[in-house]
């Protein structure tokens, strides 16, 4: 299926482009996320009359996932989470626990899915580098820190 971008995706295409993509991910994921639309004749007249705007919302959007990048960039986030004596965990430290630290920190704009865990969930108390990816273009690093409590 032949689909319309409507802002940038990693992998993908830009805003605009007319990219080929299985049926599946179009119709489960990209048009129901308003990331992209069937390119028929009249959604490209459409989308060609819409460009500018469309540009400019994806222009206030990077703005602003930059601006939320330079303030969380470098911070070190500390979770506690049960551990035994030897440093594993009770459990996992995961994106959702890493996103809820960072609401609690005043980020409220970062999601789980924004959280980049490279090797799977955190495992052992210790300090960890997570990548957030806060757009297409804006990935940022944080630190995070698993304190052990006793059980």
């Amino acid at each position: 299926m032949q689909v319309i971008l409507l802002e940038k995706v990693v992998n993908l295409g830009n805003l605009g482009e007319v990219v080929r993509v299985r049926d599946g991910y179009a119709r489960n994921f990209l048009i129901p996320q308003r990331i992209a639309r069937r390119a028929t004749e009249t959604a490209l007249k459409e989308f060609e009359e819409r460009r500018a705007e469309l540009e400019k919302v994806q222009a206030e959007k990077l703005a602003a996932a930059q601006a939320t990048g330079e303030k969380l960039a470098g911070i070190t986030v500390v979770i506690s989470q049960k551990a035994g004596v030897d440093g594993r965990l009770f459990g996992s430290v995961t994106s959702m626990d890493i996103a809820a630290a960072l609401v609690k920190e005043g980020f409220s704009t970062v999601e789980k899915a924004q959280v980049r865990l490279p090797d799977g969930a955190l495992k052992a108390v210790g300090e960890f580098p997570v990548a957030i990816a806060l757009h297409a273009d804006v990935v940022v690093d944080i630190t995070v820190r698993v304190q052990g409590e006793m059980a």
